[in-house]
């Protein structure tokens, strides 16, 4: 068997959109059985029908409740990134911004339950850490949406050449072949991330438990390693597309964006939130320079064209 046509089979069993369609009702009904079984473990808890020896902040406060069902859905979020890549890099850049903002939701729900709400609100950490990321999920909403405008601004259209048209069918069928091998590598870190959080759940004096003391950060921490060397191998294969100075910074400077995501996870508290901020907006105004090049040179060649 041809090995495009294998990968090409491959690729729309795992990223059409019927099974994206099918993955989103998967994915919500998992959600809402998951939202109701943390509730019911809540109040089972709550009334001493089943008792369980220093239960999480998890499993105290019927609010929390919300961060199951929200953590499914941030794993279908990154389906979505997965498949938009071959689409549209500012599109997949877009998302990987999306998600960081839903963890910052998310955990905005965890952090409810550990509010002091005493009249030392600044004084102390949970307060701190819960307004911390109460400003950076509306200024992040902002910033998305701001790069939301830019990406769908279009300046120039690409030559219709044979020799252009060919170099973009290679980039896009080598950003489908990295978005097929991805699918199962979520699924693998996914199904990992949850063994390993179990055991370290149950068994928090295992020395293997600590790997993911931050409830916050798993799954998240690892695909994301594999995101930044994905955008390293598409930066390597843009070349054969395009040698344009912008584009080449564009490119580039969204993969700086989405390392200094991935240094976020590495620490809490306001460097956390710094680090997500200043990644966001480090690509936001990567992409408005970008358009701002792409603007003059579509100007220099509607000159050249009336000359």
């Amino acid at each position: 068997m041809d090995l495009s046509k294998f990968l090409e089979g491959l690729y729309q069993k795992l990223l059409s959109k019927k099974t994206k369609e099918k993955s989103e009702q998967v994915i919500l009904w998992i959600a809402l059985v998951s939202f109701m079984l943390h509730l019911l473990i809540i109040g089972l808890i709550h009334f001493n029908i089943i008792y369980i020896n220093e239960p999480s902040n998890l499993l105290k406060n019927p609010i929390v409740a919300i961060y199951t069902p929200f953590s499914f859905i941030l794993v279908y979020e990154v389906y979505l990134l997965i498949y938009y890549l071959p689409k549209s890099t500012s599109t997949y850049i877009s998302k990987q911004y999306e998600i960081i903002a839903l963890i910052i939701i998310r955990r905005l729900f965890k952090d409810l339950s550990d509010l002091s709400l005493s009249s030392n609100w600044f004084n102390t950490k949970n307060d701190l850490q819960f307004t911390y990321d109460l400003v950076a999920s509306v200024l992040l909403f902002y910033l998305i949406y701001l790069f939301h405008v830019q990406r769908t601004k279009v300046y120039r259209i690409n030559e219709n050449s044979k020799n252009q048209f060919s170099s973009i069918s290679k980039f896009i069928n080598a950003k489908k072949w990295i978005a097929t091998a991805l699918v199962p590598l979520l699924l693998i870190i996914a199904i990992y991330s949850f063994l390993n959080w179990s055991f370290g759940f149950f068994q928090p004096d295992e020395p293997n438990a600590i790997s993911f003391r931050n409830i916050n950060n798993i799954f998240f921490e690892q695909f994301f390693n594999i995101l930044i060397i994905a955008d390293v191998i598409l930066l390597l294969f843009s070349f054969f597309h395009t040698d344009e100075f912008h584009k080449v910074i564009r490119n580039s400077g969204f993969i700086i964006s989405t390392i200094l995501i991935r240094i976020s996870f590495s620490v809490s508290g306001i460097i956390n939130t710094v680090l997500i901020v200043s990644a966001i907006l480090f690509g936001l105004l990567i992409l408005f320079i970008h358009n701002k090049f792409e603007k003059q040179l579509a100007k220099e060649e509607s000159n050249e064209i009336a000359e």
